[in-house]
């Protein structure tokens, strides 16, 4: 399946079948067909506990940028525009996008920027109608142009339902390996922290990035750590072989399964973003479909985290 033929709602929602195994092994099959949102069918709270941890993670990783006091985050692409405390509200977001013609476009989820220039950016915001609304104005506006001219970079967001710390080859040095020329890695079943970049994003956001100057970084969030590298450096992991692409089955919370070549870049060619010093609270959270049938999820609510010296020094060191 061609990823544009997915609603945006489903290929935001779409979940790894590895990480579904993983989260659900065990539990037997759920009948799940008959839960409905509106309109599009949603087959499982893992479906829910997604959304809930993105919309989570994405948060914490604004806190800390935020509490650094010299720089703050705003959401940009529509994932972080759209509403985070309600599903029914974020899937109708989606749907509005798709009638407007704008749900396939690619755009970094955050714009980060240094506290000096908050004033400014809060006035592009305000002649822009506020954030919800900037996915639905093209770039090429020149209230858009006032938005961007100040952004130090730009990132896009991606999470885990992992500790990783927990991880089994947390710690496992990189050796070696015959599949990589003898370059060093680590053996394809290997568990830890990666930041993951999808095949179908690279160019898109490689055009982005080159038609705005403003340097892409992918953040990867897991609950306890997280981890960013910038674009640029990961297309040389990936033209030099360091790392290989790898084919991953997704499903779409209506069901739908999807092929998709991804790339999982090891955590130790990241930098350390940031480190959780504040857990969350798991919150017991239900839905009710139209036919009054209730899904459970559990929410995560709270915590905090602290951007590392690491990462601060990196954001000072970028014109």
């Amino acid at each position: 399946m061609n990823s544009h033929s997915e609603h945006p709602f489903e290929r935001v929602l779409s979940v790894s079948m590895e990480d579904i195994r993983m989260t659900l092994r065990g539990m037997g099959n759920a009948p799940w067909a008959d839960f409905l949102l509106n309109p599009r069918r949603l087959r499982g709270s893992d479906f829910l506990m997604r959304w809930s941890q993105g919309a989570w993670s994405e948060e914490r990783l604004t806190q800390a940028v935020n509490e650094t006091g010299k720089y703050f985050a705003l959401p940009y692409g529509p994932s972080g525009t759209a509403p985070d405390n309600d599903v029914r509200a974020f899937e109708l977001y989606f749907e509005r996008l798709e009638k407007a013609g704008l749900g396939h476009i690619k755009r970094p989820d955050l714009l980060i920027y240094r506290v000096q220039d908050k004033a400014k950016v809060d006035s592009a915001v305000k002649g822009l109608n506020g954030l919800s609304e900037l996915p639905f104005t093209t770039e090429d506006d020149a209230k858009m142009q006032d938005l961007l001219e100040h952004a130090v970079i730009a990132v896009e967001c991606e999470n885990s339902l992992w500790r990783a710390k927990q991880m089994p080859d947390y710690a496992t040095p990189l050796t070696p390996q015959k599949r990589l020329d003898g370059r060093n890695g680590l053996k394809k079943a290997a568990v830890l922290p990666t930041i993951i970049i999808k095949e179908e994003d690279r160019t898109p956001l490689k055009n982005w990035q080159t038609q705005r100057k403003i340097p892409i970084h992918v953040w990867h969030a897991f609950y306890d750590e997280a981890f960013g590298i910038s674009l640029t450096d990961a297309e040389g992991l990936f033209s030099q072989g360091d790392i290989e692409p790898t084919e991953q089955v997704f499903q779409a919370p209506g069901g739908a399964t999807t092929k998709k070549v991804i790339y999982k870049i090891y955590y130790r060619y990241a930098y350390h973003l940031a480190t959780i010093v504040e857990e969350p609270q798991l919150v017991a959270e239900s839905i009710t479909d139209k036919n009054g049938h209730i899904l459970p999820y559990v929410r995560f609510v709270g915590g905090k985290s602290k951007l590392s010296t690491e990462a601060l020094s990196l954001l000072d060191t970028i014109k």
